[in-house]
């Protein structure tokens, strides 16, 4: 789906689709391509919203994964927006926790999948070696169960961002606000109907962080994807997508 990308002020978006609103929150390396097959499944059911995270345009020392979700509340008021349903992917993900915690009230479902929040592993306590393309790649790699979907193209993206001086001192900030963000205390409060759709073989937030999500989500249910990495949505689209539209039926969420 070729929609063209919104900016309004402060805010880029997708808007794709028509009823009670999405909002799809993409990771750190992430792009909104991450998510097309999601945007066009559901953009049959929801409106689905997809902003472009800010997260090499804040200042430095406002460069958190709860700055960020300051600029999603900023994104949901310009939009005039009531209740939203939240879908994250790792940082994403995380967003979408702050986002609940901080305003209950505006939001009408969540899902998770692959979020940090309780525990990640990234670059670990190393800085990345940016000028070893295959360091890069080795690391795009790792993120996917099957090595084939770290394509050529997004390994490059990958590469040009830690070779970035602007960008890569905000990849780490936003890294580190991440790890030193611990939200298990924080989860028994949001009682926000909570979807958790996991890669089996995820190594960045491995299986147990899922499962300690639905331990401490106090209405959530869990999902898994077998032979998957940290991006599910990427690696078995048509499985997640199933996933989520029978979550949606089962909870009487935004039927058609």
């Amino acid at each position: 789906m070729g929609a063209a990308v919104i900016e309004s002020g402060e805010f880029k978006y997708l808007d794709e689709g028509i009823g009670e609103p999405m909002v799809i929150l993409h990771g750190l390396f992430g792009a909104l391509s991450n998510f097309q097959n999601v945007r066009k499944h559901f953009s049959k059911r929801f409106r689905v919203l997809t902003p472009m995270l800010p997260i090499y345009e804040l200042p430095l020392k406002k460069t958190s994964a709860k700055e960020i979700a300051k600029h999603i509340k900023g994104f949901v008021d310009e939009l005039s927006l009531d209740k939203v349903h939240l879908l994250g992917n790792s940082l994403g993900g995380h967003v979408a926790l702050i986002f609940t915690k901080n305003h209950l009230e505006r939001v009408a479902s969540m899902t998770l999948t692959a979020s940090s929040g309780l525990y990640e592993n990234a670059f670990g306590n190393s800085f990345p070696r940016r000028e070893d393309k295959e360091y890069i790649r080795n690391k795009v790699q790792v993120t996917f169960h099957d090595p084939k979907h770290a394509t050529d193209e997004l390994v490059e993206e990958c590469f040009q961002a830690v070779n970035d001086r602007n960008k890569i001192l905000r990849i780490l900030s936003i890294a580190k606000s991440a790890i030193r963000h611990n939200m298990e205390d924080d989860l028994p409060a949001m009682n926000t109907p909570s979807c958790i759709i996991w890669g089996r073989n995820d190594i960045v937030t491995p299986p147990d962080v899922a499962e300690l999500f639905q331990t401490k989500l106090p209405d959530s249910d869990l999902f898994w994807i077998d032979e998957c990495g940290h991006a599910p949505m990427m690696e078995h689209p048509e499985e997640f997508n199933k996933i989520l539209e029978g979550w949606y039926d089962e909870r009487g969420i935004a039927l058609v």
